[in-house]
């Protein structure tokens, strides 16, 4: 049975990470009160914290112009379930998580409602659509941000804005040694394991696998014991690698889906796309280099339109190149051996990436991103109640 006195929270997490990190958060929250009412979007880690689901993130969570035309109907319908909640059962604060375009309509249909808004994760305004950030001002009471340089940003607009840390630190870990792991793989602890790390959407492994998997078997030859691995995404299927030219490379590679973290740690450097997964590689103190293709158009369009100088997160958070970046015509299989190979074999080349991750994990706060974000909440939800 619910307590009516129990504060109430409508949290919207869009994407796969924003429930995680969500989950995180209302998991946080509830220490200080086991009987906060939390409703909203999310997918199955904010339904494990007995969330009230009123949609599914995944019906949000589309990418390209036809998808989203085609789930508008289901989009409108989301928005307007979410609008009449907040009017019905008023909220005493809204958590929002990333994905703007959805996110900052909803806070306007609560800042007129008079209800607190709570930015968690900061959208991308400091790397393109930067306009859009007087309408964050005006519909964000307080946001909390997981990259140092977002904090600075935000206070040039006059934003009540915190730095908390990233959540990745807390939840980037292994529970077992690498010649462990690798002994219960079978693969003998004195191979050179290369990982392959092509991205988590079909696009990006249409686009970027196949050149992978070219430099992979141009490494062949270069390295003692090679052996190659793929850590294979919850969203997609080895019928999506297949698809994208696998079983047709010349070269064997390893598929595995899970311990995920366990696998990327036992390698000895990486090849990967550029994303999130390069300040996991980070945090997990392991070498890489980052290359990315993507339409020419878009790319056209993108370089007048990003400001920032880095494709990967963790040279922007270092504020020079870290691991290198090898983008569109650049990320060619030869390009890509060459850097992945030096990252094994040269020591002195090695141990300046690895000196330059450790910066990088210094500079993403400390553990305990959920913690700290929750005590910010709760002072929101205090402030408001008096």
């Amino acid at each position: 049975m619910s307590d009516l006195n129990a504060p109430r929270i409508m949290i919207v997490a869009g994407e796969a990470s924003g429930d995680m990190h969500g989950a995180k958060l209302i998991a946080a929250m509830r220490e200080q009160s086991p009987n906060l009412a939390v409703c909203g979007i999310g997918g199955p880690a904010l339904a494990a914290q007995k969330v009230e689901i009123l949609y599914d993130s995944a019906q949000l969570a589309v990418v390209g112009i036809v998808e989203v035309l085609s789930h508008l109907r289901f989009i409108r319908e989301a928005m307007r379930a979410l609008e009449y909640r907040l009017k019905e059962q008023r909220p005493n604060l809204l958590i929002l998580i990333d994905y703007p375009d959805f996110n900052l309509i909803l806070a306007k249909k609560a800042k007129q409602l008079g209800i607190p808004v709570f930015y968690y994760i900061s959208p991308q305004v400091w790397a393109w659509r930067s306009g859009r950030v007087k309408t964050i001002r005006k519909l964000v009471d307080r946001m909390a941000v997981i990259l140092p340089f977002e904090k600075e940003f935000y206070q040039k607009f006059g934003m009540a804005v915190d730095f908390v840390g990233h959540p990745l630190l807390d939840s980037v870990q292994i529970a077992q040694t690498r010649e462990i792991f690798l002994r219960c793989l079978g693969i003998a602890p004195d191979s050179t394991v290369i990982g392959i790390l092509p991205g988590s959407r079909r696009r990006e492994i249409a686009a970027m696998l196949p050149v992978f998997l070219a430099a992979a078997k141009l490494m062949r030859g270069q390295l003692v014991k090679p052996v190659f691995v793929l850590p294979l995404a919850p969203t997609l299927s080895e019928g999506d690698l297949l698809a994208s030219g696998l079983a047709e490379a010349g070269v064997e590679v390893r598929v595995i889906r899970e311990n995920r973290y366990e696998l990327m740690a036992t390698c000895n450097a990486v090849m990967a796309a550029s994303g999130t997964v390069s300040l996991e590689l980070a945090i997990l103190d392991v070498p890489m280099v980052i290359a990315y293709r993507i339409s020419p158009l878009t790319y056209f369009l993108g370089r007048r339109l990003i400001k920032v100088q880095y494709a990967s997160l963790v040279n922007l958070v270092a504020g020079r190149e870290v691991v290198l970046e090898l983008l569109q015509h650049e990320a060619m299989p030869e390009k890509i051996a060459r850097a992945t190979v030096r990252l094994v074999t040269d020591q002195a080349a090695r141990n300046r990436q690895l000196a330059g991750l450790a910066e990088v994990r210094k500079r993403l706060g400390g553990e305990g991103a959920s913690t700290k974000t929750a005590r910010l909440a709760w002072e929101m939800i205090k402030e408001t109640s008096k």
